[in-house]
């Protein structure tokens, strides 16, 4: 059974494993597609993921001397979709033949615990390469819930990446005016088709100075660049006490960051977004769930085109090829694929 495996920083293999053993309440799928999460792969591909020098202290909620992961690093995705291709007798949901969503990693084939893909089938018909986006679509989602959208309210949205687009989606569905900030014009022009009130080509100004032109300031800003001077911009771009949803993946020191100017004097709100839990004030009646299957009934409505944001199919052989790509031409991708029945 093949998987892609980051070796060390900078090299990827395919290599194969056994495979596992169906257990009681598990089911066997058979992938399909496995989608590529960019901003956290490549800080495994690159070495730079905070797991690989620091020891996450599950029971403190701390990050203390030692590492988490250490390579190799096998079956890192988080986006798969594949078939049921055999279920344990005590399984009756997901059937055996239902194409289903869920997280098994860049792996041919897995055995999954059945409760977790309950509610994962796809409806007859629709397509399998849309639902590669139910976790990411869920971290969008969860940052738009952060934000406190309301009916009318002004955000700026920075990145305009696989996240960012769907972000601009959701939020503008949630009723708000959306400015979509990016460096890249394609991503700006899928931005607006995407429901963006306007654009601002991040390379041109300042996001800041045209939002306070246009309405004195953005009520929110999400930022999803993953860079920290996306996130100073971001503070300087929001009215007095409005908020910052940081959603991106912050790598290393804040240089750029100058807590002491906008932050400080408009008393900014600057809230962590992030994908192991839904924003507190929600925890009663939210989880993370739940937001992934919110975004797959906004698929299968037709209300989010989760399809148009695929840009690259690569066979599962090509790996090295694919992260190679996007680590020195990211610009290039949005959402790139890996194809396992073509890799069988």
């Amino acid at each position: 059974m093949r998987v892609i495996t980051f070796e060390k920083p900078g090299q990827v293999s395919v290599n194969l494993e056994p495979p596992a053993d169906l257990v009681p309440g598990s089911v066997r799928v058979r992938t399909i597609y496995s989608g590529v999460s960019a901003g956290t792969e490549l800080t495994a591909y690159r070495g730079t993921n905070p797991y690989l020098s620091r020891k996450w202290d599950t029971e403190r909620r701390l990050f203390v001397d030692g590492r988490t992961h250490a390579y190799p690093l096998s079956g890192w995705g988080y986006q798969e979709v594949g078939e049921v291709v055999e279920a344990a007798p005590d399984v009756a949901d997901p059937p055996v033949g239902s194409i289903v969503w869920g997280i098994w990693g860049h792996r041919a084939e897995a055995v999954v615990p059945a409760g977790k893909l309950v509610g994962h089938a796809l409806p007859p018909g629709a397509d399998p390469l849309s639902a590669v986006l139910a976790r990411v679509g869920a971290i969008a989602l969860n940052a738009v819930h952060a934000a406190d959208v309301h009916l009318g309210d002004q955000i700026a949205i920075f990145g305009q990446g696989v996240i960012g687009l769907l972000a601009t989606r959701l939020a503008v569905l949630s009723g708000a005016r959306v400015v979509a900030a990016d460096a890249i014009a394609d991503r700006l022009e899928l931005a607006r088709a995407f429901g963006a009130a306007e654009t601002f080509d991040v390379t041109s100004g300042s996001v800041a100075e045209f939002m306070r032109k246009r309405v004195a300031g953005a009520d929110t800003a999400i930022e999803l660049s993953g860079t920290h001077q996306g996130l100073q911009e971001a503070i300087r771009t929001v009215r007095k006490g409005g908020r910052v949803v940081a959603a991106g993946f912050y790598q290393g020191d804040g240089m750029g960051l100058r807590l002491g100017e906008e932050f400080h004097h408009n008393q900014v709100q600057l809230v962590s977004s992030q994908i192991g839990g839904v924003a507190s004030w929600l925890a009663h009646r939210w989880d993370v769930e739940r937001l992934q299957r919110t975004f797959m009934e906004l698929v299968h409505r037709g209300e989010v085109e989760a399809r148009d944001l695929v840009t690259h199919v690569v066979p599962a052989e090509r790996a090295a090829e694919a992260y190679d790509l996007l680590d020195k031409h990211p610009s290039e991708v949005l959402q790139l694929v890996f194809d396992f029945e073509e890799a069988q």
